[in-house]
């Protein structure tokens, strides 16, 4: 239970300091939590694909919308900010721990995406100087319909050894 709760606080640490600090040296604050992870309450072995895998997939899929003109970030490039990047491996810390209760039943896991995906997307934009590129409703709701598939298909890859 100790490590569930840390689990939770280390990944509110780490979106806290990604999302005001951006690519600032807080970005080492959102690291720590990564490592703190790994070194504590789980291991590279026993998490490190799903993290490389949430973190490629999540980036893949922020970096067509920033293309799309669905984000507009202040830092120039094709790909989303590191910042962002970091967040994606910190999600994906959570899917076998402090979340590990969203993975199943399937639906709980399209719930959880299609409410918190779009809560947080909407919080971050208001702290890290992110917009978004169309009009705010519509954008929430697409974010939904999206996050309620990654969700599951994260929950899906959690599940597996």
């Amino acid at each position: 239970m100790l490590k569930t709760l840390a689990n939770a606080a280390l990944f509110q640490c780490g979106w806290f300091a990604c999302v005001l600090g951006g690519d600032s040296g807080w970005l080492l604050v959102g690291l720590a939590a990564l490592a703190i992870h790994l070194l504590w309450i789980s291991s590279w072995a026993r998490d490190g694909r799903l993290i490389l895998g949430v973190t490629l997939l999540g980036t893949l899929v922020d970096s067509v919308l920033r293309n799309l003109g669905f984000f507009q970030f202040n830092e120039p490039g094709p790909l989303i900010p590191f910042w962002l990047i970091v967040l994606w491996a910190l999600l994906a810390t959570t899917l076998r721990h402090c979340l590990a209760w969203s993975t199943q039943p399937w639906w709980r896991a399209a719930l959880l995406g299609a409410v918190g995906g779009p809560m947080s997307y909407y919080a971050g934009s208001q702290l890290a100087g992110v917009s978004f590129g169309y009009a705010l409703w519509p954008s929430l709701f697409g974010l939904a319909l999206l996050w309620a598939v990654l969700f599951v298909l994260m929950a899906r890859a959690a599940r597996k050894n």
